[in-house]
């Protein structure tokens, strides 16, 4: 089975959080079915998962300020240490 890179992704985070691996997991499980990028009551990941899961931190981040914005994603520049995005100047 293919790994689901978004789901590791999220259990690692809630991990560095300070999370248990086992409340980790279930957190991660349990927001990914709710946003459709994993199957319900499984940990496979749905086509929309697994294209979220193969975009780097960059693209994820100019994705959720052009959605918020309604500006297009190359209209932003990408600070890694914050991984935050700001537009152009």
């Amino acid at each position: 089975m293919a790994r689901n890179r978004i789901l590791d992704r999220l259990i690692s985070q809630l991990i560095d959080k300070g999370y248990s691996k086992s409340v980790a997991y279930a957190m991660a499980t349990k927001g990914l079915q709710k946003s459709g990028n994993v199957k319900p009551g499984t940990r496979k990941p749905t086509l929309k998962g697994k294209i979220q899961g193969r975009k780097t931190p960059s693209q994820r981040a100019k994705e959720r300020a052009s959605k918020l914005s309604k500006n297009n994603p190359s209209a932003y520049v990408y600070n890694k240490n914050k991984n935050t995005v700001k537009l152009k100047a």
